[in-house]
């Protein structure tokens, strides 16, 4: 398999993390997002939305759409399961995955940001306010809908998207510290080698250098 991915995503970094737990081998094929590489035509043709990730199957079939990906990487491959097949537990799970998929990413990406400045003026610290406010929002209400206790062993879809946007929280500044099942729920998954190994910081793309 072959997946495009941008090593900041957080949508890349879900899929990364759901095919590691299943112990999928693929390529990763990097996307440079800030570069504008999923403009170009050939990517375009297999994206129509210009986004990551995108997941070429080993027959040829394509896929995008990080919760899609993973709902047929779940389907395909059972074990571990991701996403609990009981309809109240898949229910609850999911309210958790589409807070952060739907609620909070859509208004907190590159695309978002870049129309703020360069449509309505926002400055750098206006921008920064804007991500934290959505992070902040999004976050209280998932750590209401967080049960107690610990996490459980093998993180299900809820936890590899709390996880992966918890990168971005600290990528602008949240301090989780006031949301400590999120933060309980990140250091759970951190780790786990499979998650580990697709954080951001340890992408064959990562511009920063930074390693963890």
């Amino acid at each position: 398999m072959k997946l495009y991915s941008y090593w900041r995503s957080t949508t890349s970094y879900r899929v990364r993390a759901a095919l590691n737990l299943k112990r999928l081998a693929y390529e990763t094929i990097p996307v440079d997002l800030v570069a504008g590489d999923q403009n170009a035509p050939e990517y375009a043709a297999l994206n129509a939305g210009k986004g990551v990730p995108t997941l070429v199957l080993d027959d040829g079939a394509v896929l995008t759409q990080s919760l899609a990906i993973i709902e047929y990487i779940d389907a395909t491959w059972p074990q571990p399961q991701l996403i609990p097949r009981e309809p109240m537990a898949r229910a609850r799970v999911m309210a958790i995955a589409h807070a952060v998929a739907l609620d909070i990413h859509p208004v907190n990406n590159l695309r978002i940001i870049g129309q703020l400045k360069s449509r309505f003026g926002a400055t750098p610290d206006q921008a920064t306010d804007w991500m934290r406010h959505w992070i902040i929002e999004g976050f209280t209400a998932i750590e209401a809908m967080l049960p107690d206790g610990a996490p459980p062993e093998t993180p299900d879809i809820a936890g590899i998207c709390i996880t992966t946007q918890a990168y971005n929280a600290h990528r602008w500044g949240v301090d989780l510290r006031a949301f400590p099942k999120i933060a309980r729920m990140e250091q759970h998954c951190l780790r786990i080698p499979a998650i580990a190994d697709a954080h951001p910081d340890n992408q064959p793309d990562n511009h920063s250098g930074a390693r963890v």
